[in-house]
């Protein structure tokens, strides 16, 4: 591994924590720069493929996922451990599912149902999203869902 700052090999551990989700935090300061960053180890037994809504097959991209809740969650309050956190919590999910093969409308489902309880602004930009508004009707539709 290297700093992603200065691509330095040289670097200290300062906080590990697990997770519930199988998952270990680390905190890292690179010995170079002083630049700290954050690493997540988890267990991988499966490679999930993701079959697009072209027909494509890809494999499954935690940090594709991230950038879009990044996006989703951009001048939210929202910290970027939680964001992680919905990521592995849709990850476990769908190792749970036992398959090999899922949709991307799989994953886009599981993220709304995690967002959704996470920050309800940024549920429904995502839902614009990944559900493609149109009209200021759909916008409405899922307003009215959020208030539920």
């Amino acid at each position: 591994m290297k700093c992603p700052y200065c691509e330095s090999e040289e670097f200290k551990t300062l906080e590990t924590r697990d997770s519930p989700e199988n998952t270990t935090r680390r905190r890292k300061e690179c010995v170079k720069c002083g630049k700290r960053f954050t690493t997540y180890e988890y267990v991988e037994t499966v490679e999930i493929m993701v079959r697009k809504k072209d027909g494509k097959l890809e494999r499954f991209n935690v940090n594709k996922l991230i950038g879009g809740l990044q996006k989703a969650c951009e001048k939210r309050p929202v910290t970027m451990d939680q964001i992680h956190q919905l990521a592995d919590r849709v990850r476990q999910d769908l190792m749970l599912l036992g398959k090999e093969e899922v949709s991307s409308q799989e994953i886009g489902d599981l993220v709304m149902k995690h967002l959704k309880s996470l920050d309800r602004v940024a549920y429904i930009r995502f839902a614009s999203v990944y559900k493609k508004f149109e009209e200021p009707e759909d916008f409405r539709r899922v307003l009215l869902e959020v208030k539920k």
